[in-house]
């Protein structure tokens, strides 16, 4: 009955077209009919693979060399209209975006075999300062109360500022975070789940995972809301 009022109250809206929303959530039917889901993608880092393509299969880079994270759950590509409510939570603070990406996402994480611990992909403590927020602890935030997972925003730390990613070439973006982040793990969590926006080339992913991987994690996937059809 409380959910009832609520929604009476303060009914769900569209953030995508306005129109009201559906289901409890802040999007209507038709624009979650859009949503641009990333069917063919490589088994473990959700690379886009080309249309057809046999399931569970493996990119080449992933074939070559596994990274050091099971997997990449990404449902969707990073097209419209996902990346413009990215965009409304990361650069302009709409926290309705953030929970309502938040909630599509955790529609799509499978039931079996859930982490114990969910964690956001940091901020330098400088950049937290100067931004207000981590666009990524909102997601995992509301992840945690969705999913029932605990979620910390302060386990994983970056320990150096860096340049920003989209503005650098593969190479430069391994060596910009190279041994950037570390982990505390005394409560010797095996199993975890890391929150963020979007994968480009995996770097970023590649990296947390090394450094969960040093302090004993046992299973590292990556939970993001949008992958790019970009090669490691």
């Amino acid at each position: 009955m409380v959910y009832n009022w609520q929604h009476l109250l303060f009914p769900t809206t569209c953030l995508v077209c306005g129109q009201p929303g559906e289901n409890g959530l802040d999007i209507c039917g038709g624009c979650r009919a859009s949503l641009p889901h990333n069917p063919s993608s490589c088994r473990c880092c959700a690379l886009p693979l080309p249309p057809g393509a046999a399931g569970k299969m493996l990119c080449g880079s992933c074939s070559r060399k596994p990274p050091p994270f099971f997997r990449i759950i990404s449902p969707w590509l990073y097209e419209a209209p996902i990346d413009d409510l990215i965009q409304q939570l990361k650069f302009q603070q709409k926290l309705p975006a953030g929970r309502l990406l938040a909630q599509l996402l955790a529609e799509e994480i499978p039931p079996q075999e859930r982490p114990d611990l969910l964690i956001p992909v940091p901020l330098h403590k400088r950049q937290l300062k100067a931004r207000g927020f981590n666009h990524s602890s909102e997601i995992a935030r509301v992840l945690s109360r969705v999913l029932g997972i605990p979620w910390s925003p302060w386990l994983l730390r970056k320990r150096r500022e860096t340049l920003p990613q989209h503005n650098l070439g593969r190479k430069e973006r391994k060596n910009n975070l190279r041994r950037c982040f570390s982990f505390d793990n005394r409560r010797n969590h095996h199993h975890v789940a890391v929150i963020d926006d979007v994968v480009t080339t995996a770097t970023t992913a590649t990296e947390v995972a090394k450094s969960l991987g040093k302090t004993g994690v046992k299973k590292i996937e990556i939970w993001a809301l949008s992958r790019t059809p970009v090669d490691r």
